[in-house]
């Protein structure tokens, strides 16, 4: 009878251990998840905040002198193409294909905002504009903070991604249906030099 009780409170112990030994793993995922997550609202924070500021930026240059009106055209389509999601739902984080394609318009939005840049250095009026000069630094600002806020959200990703693949978290994450999260990568054009022509 002693013996039946010493075996079951050992097998009573065994399973308090195992459950704590679960939660605590299963916390740190969540966890993880949760760093992933706040990261990934600091890169959207910073696109809303270009996203606000395009329209003053054309504004300003389309006041300031009239000239082609394709880059102008070409930026406000680049906006507009994004459809005002500058948000993208939790669950896309791990959807390679809509991850993509949210990065893909962003990407389209910056060369528009870049193609903006190079064609304003042909007119010193523009250039002289206070409203102009304060709305370039503000953008500036902005596209760094971008990449800051990309390099966290991949810092917070990897963390998390090695977090779940590696034993015995996988076991756990395969029972929670924990998926990996998307990486920023860099676009394609990165590749090659942009062409600057006047």
């Amino acid at each position: 009878m002693k013996k039946g009780l010493i075996v079951l409170l050992i097998i009573l112990l065994v399973i308090i251990v195992m459950a704590g030994w679960f939660v605590g793993r299963y916390n740190k995922i969540q966890k993880e998840k949760v760093s992933v997550e706040t990261a990934w609202a600091q890169v959207e924070n910073v696109y809303q905040s270009r996203y606000d500021l395009v329209p003053n930026l054309v504004s300003t240059v389309k006041g300031a002198a009239d000239f082609e009106r394709e880059t102008l055209t070409q930026v406000t389509q680049a906006r507009s193409q994004m459809g005002g999601q500058v948000n993208l739902p939790p669950e896309a984080l791990s959807d390679p294909a809509a991850f993509q394609q949210f990065q893909a318009n962003q990407a389209g939005l910056s060369n528009a905002l870049s193609r903006l840049m190079v064609v304003v250095e042909r007119y010193p009026d523009i250039k002289a504009n206070q409203n102009f000069l304060q709305l370039q630094a503000q953008l500036e600002g902005i596209e760094n903070r971008i990449r800051t806020e990309r390099m966290r959200y991949n810092d917070a990703a990897k963390l998390y991604n090695q977090l779940i693949v590696v034993f015995p978290n996988n076991m756990i994450a395969g029972m929670i249906g924990a998926k990996s999260f998307q990486f920023f990568a860099a676009d394609a054009q990165a590749q090659s030099a942009p062409k600057v022509e006047f």
